[in-house]
């Protein structure tokens, strides 16, 4: 196959770069339907629970109700709780719906309204541990990449498992939350922020401090 070169094409090679950027114009392209996309719908979920629109919510609980109760059971550490606050977070959603201005995915404020519920049920049986401890006030931490799967991935892919559930039993409230949110759930440091109503410093502080209290925990699973 013959090459094309500045002999073969006008200007050099700027063809192939040409190509690169139209293509990288459609990938843009391709993130700013999806970005839009995504606002379109909050938009739509806002105007729909505003209106109490009960197909809306049938769906809504249909999307997320698998998410929403491991979410809470991580939280509480307790099933029975667990699901009592699962109604009670849809009755919520139902009734102050027009909270919701759609400018945040669904989900963050779905997980917000579920942790509010929680942390007054907890609070009632016990003092809640969900609020900054006094030793994240301090300078952000930054999680290295270090191109290997953390201690939390490795973990995940038994998270079903008795052993696992105790090892998360055993972490503070407030870092379980924090690891749960991000590497279960998947949300993004701002989201889980949002969440909690956490500073971003403090979410990365705790993600770090999870991580090294698992570590040496996941050693003694693996050996």
């Amino acid at each position: 196959m013959k090459k094309v070169g500045k002999a073969d094409a006008p200007g050099g090679f700027c063809v192939f770069f040409l190509s690169w950027a139209v293509f990288l114009s459609s990938m843009n392209a391709t993130a700013c339907y999806f970005v839009i996309g995504m606002e379109n719908e909050n938009a739509e979920i806002a105007r729909g629970l505003r209106r109490r629109d009960a197909d809306l919510l049938d769906h809504l609980i249909e999307q997320y109700q698998h998410r929403l109760l491991r979410f809470l059971i991580y939280l509480t550490r307790n099933r029975e709780m667990a699901e009592d606050l699962f109604q009670e977070t849809w009755l919520r959603v139902l009734e102050r719906g027009g909270q919701y201005d759609g400018k945040h995915n669904f989900s963050t404020w779905l997980f917000a309204v579920a942790r509010n519920l929680a942390i007054d049920a907890l609070r009632r049986k016990k003092p809640a541990r969900l609020n900054a401890r006094d030793d994240e006030d301090e300078a952000p931490m930054d999680i290295p990449d270090t191109g290997q799967a953390t201690a939390f991935d490795l973990v995940a892919e038994q998270a079903q498992s008795e052993r696992v559930n105790k090892m998360l039993d055993g972490i503070p409230s407030e870092y379980r939350e924090a690891l749960v949110l991000r590497f279960h759930e998947e949300l993004s440091l701002n989201e889980i922020a949002t969440i909690t109503r956490a500073p971003l410093g403090t979410v990365k502080s705790r993600i770090y401090r999870g991580l090294s209290i698992l570590m040496p925990r996941l050693k003694g699973v693996r050996e």
